[in-house]
């Protein structure tokens, strides 16, 4: 057999690709057929995932990534020093831009009608490209329905190696097609370079109403405090990548990525609330701190009402942690008050969430029906908190 250049992603005779449906209707996996012996002899480049099954080796997209999903994220401290020091362009009909910054831009067309821009991309956070096209687009999406927006058009941002196969990437645009059109937007386009690491996201344009818009700068003392996605993805997902994980904890943490915030926003959205976020790569704690700080206000957060996907809790009790938590850490633990929290819950509210839930706020006194509204539609919703004069995030 003669030698294959795994970085450049040269295959030489030798070295064969195989293709292979894992199920009914699924992309097929990509293989790199070589046998154990020879595999040794070629070395372990660090972006190559070796688990060896009857001389098959799969080439794993996590493994073509230093970080995946939200998890990849530019340290938000860091982000905040770097935006300080742009002025604020000065609009009449830019609503909302960087000061303060919120989910996604608004440019008032009219009276009636706003534009919602935003675009959000990342490297692979799970193997599947189906499934990794799908997490991506409902990521970015989830920026126009945390704004209260309905999106209309989408376009792909995509970085592949040349090396890897059609397949794999008509797998990623396909999942993230199947969900453009389920957000009730189209997929028009988009743009593709080379890169060692996989990365793909989507720009995505919807509408509101100037004067419906849901920002993270509205909440308000006596307001009670709503999430309508459990926590824990990147608990879950990273302990995967050690080898800790369980099959049935990875499989419900895809589910819920892939899960559109959609319905959600549509059952919000006769309440009228106060401040909406999506929680996504700063963690619950990094969102409640930007809601809090942009606001004007406290949020307090009952640590026993957190919602956690199954096996994050035990994994953050037995030390996992993901890239982003450290950062987060760096960026909302100095503005949060948690003294007694246990360690486990303090993790689950740093972790890095990818495609996560709605943080709500809205008037107390509309909790009973809201929490009647979602029940109905079969959503799920967990009043975790609620919003006090002050400052900071209030963890008890």
């Amino acid at each position: 057999m003669t030698s294959a250049d795994f970085t450049s992603g040269v295959y030489q005779e030798g070295a064969g690709l195989r293709t292979s449906n894992r199920a009914a209707g699924r992309w097929p996996v990509l293989h790199l057929l070589l046998s154990p012996e020879a595999a040794a002899a070629f070395g372990s480049p660090p972006h190559f995932s070796r688990t060896y099954s009857s001389g098959v080796e799969a080439v794993k997209l996590t493994s073509l990534a230093q970080s995946g999903g939200c998890a990849a994220k530019y340290s938000a401290a860091r982000l905040e020093t770097l935006l300080r020091g742009f002025v604020p362009v000065e609009a009449e009909n830019l609503l909302i831009g960087l000061d303060p910054a919120d989910d996604a831009a608004v440019y008032r067309l009219d009276d009636e009608r706003a534009l919602v821009f935003t675009l959000d991309f990342f490297p692979p956070v799970v193997d599947d490209p189906g499934d990794f096209g799908a997490i991506a687009a409902v990521n970015a999406l989830n920026d126009v329905f945390a704004m209260g927006g309905v999106p209309l058009l989408a376009l792909s941002i995509a970085a592949f190696p040349e090396d890897l196969p059609t397949e794999v990437l008509g797998a990623v645009f396909a999942g993230a097609a199947e969900r453009v059109l389920a957000a009730g937007a189209l997929l028009a386009g988009g743009h593709t370079i080379r890169d060692v690491e996989p990365k793909y996201g989507l720009a995505v344009v919807g509408t509101v109403h100037p004067d419906a818009i849901w920002p993270k700068a509205g909440a308000r003392p006596g307001d009670a405090l709503y999430l309508t996605k459990p926590l824990g993805t990147g608990l879950v997902l990273h302990a995967v990548r050690e080898g800790r994980g369980r099959a049935e904890w990875t499989e419900a943490a895809i589910r819920l990525m892939k899960e559109l915030n959609r319905d959600a926003a549509d059952a919000l959205r006769p309440f009228s609330p106060h401040a909406v976020t999506d929680v996504t790569g700063f963690g619950l704690f990094g969102h409640a701190h930007e809601m809090a700080d942009r606001s004007g206000v406290a949020l307090r957060l009952h640590s026993g009402a957190f919602p956690a996907l199954d096996g994050a809790l035990e994994l953050a009790a037995a030390g996992v942690r993901t890239g982003g938590d450290k950062r987060n850490r760096e960026f909302a633990g100095p503005h949060v008050h948690a003294p007694g929290l246990p360690e486990e819950l303090a993790a689950l509210g740093y972790d890095a969430q990818t495609a996560g839930g709605l943080l709500v706020s809205l008037p107390a006194e509309k909790g009973a029906v809201l929490e009647a509204a979602f029940a109905a539609r079969g959503l799920f919703l967990r009043r975790i908190g609620a919003v006090e004069a002050g400052t900071g995030v209030l963890v008890d």
